[in-house]
């Protein structure tokens, strides 16, 4: 399951996302995965469109929602990517690391065999906004490092630069294409996440 705002979406700058290039990838690998979600969107070639890419919410929106989504798409693997409107909003910042901490509990509660890669939030060009995002981006280590083995940090922000950025937020195709391999790499160190537990109708993994 992708999971988070506009940059899970893709948005106007480049509809489908990291999903577009991180399918490609997984498929070139013998990966067959099932993105799922309740929306959908991206080019045909993506196949499966699926996801959970609300554009403009925050931390608090998508947990207000998170346990029908999983009751509902039953997800082995959550790629979880948010943040970054709490940041723009200034909406509670401070306590929005608190915040993922508890949209985190509540995945596991609802599924608790889930693998979680919980990704740092992108770099922006304004900055003020940026200053957050580099303090956000700092306390999820220890956020992560504290819900045990199924739930893995991933570095988004290092991998891209404001030159990726197609309006100083949201990534352009070349930043969703390095987001990708970021996603791919953390995926294929931790072998459970591609492997489902539980035999699906189509025998592919759902992320």
């Amino acid at each position: 399951m992708p999971l988070g705002d506009s940059i899970t979406d893709g948005h106007n700058a480049y509809p489908g996302g990291y999903r577009v290039a991180l399918r490609q990838r997984l498929a070139a690998a013998g990966h067959a995965v099932d993105f799922v979600g309740s929306l959908a969107n991206g080019p045909a070639e993506l196949g499966s469109r699926h996801h959970e890419g609300h554009s403009g919410w925050r931390i608090d929106q998508l947990d207000a929602h998170i346990y029908a989504w999983l009751r509902h798409s039953v997800p082995h693997t959550v790629l979880l990517l948010i943040g970054t409107n709490d940041m723009n909003q200034n909406h509670d910042a401070v306590r929005a690391p608190t915040a993922l901490a508890r949209l985190i509990d509540h995945i596991q509660e609802a599924r608790p065999a889930c693998e979680v890669f919980v990704a740092t939030i992108p770099p922006q060009s304004d900055p003020t906004q940026e200053r957050r995002v580099r303090i956000y981006n700092a306390a999820l280590p220890e956020v992560v490092a504290a819900k045990g083995r199924r739930v893995h940090l991933v570095d988004m922000y290092d991998a891209l630069t404001t030159a990726d950025l197609a309006d100083g937020v949201h990534p352009n195709q070349s930043g969703h294409e390095k987001m990708a391999r970021v996603w791919h790499g953390a995926l294929g160190s931790v072998p459970a996440a591609l492997r489902s537990a539980v035999p699906t109708p189509t025998g592919w993994v759902e992320c």
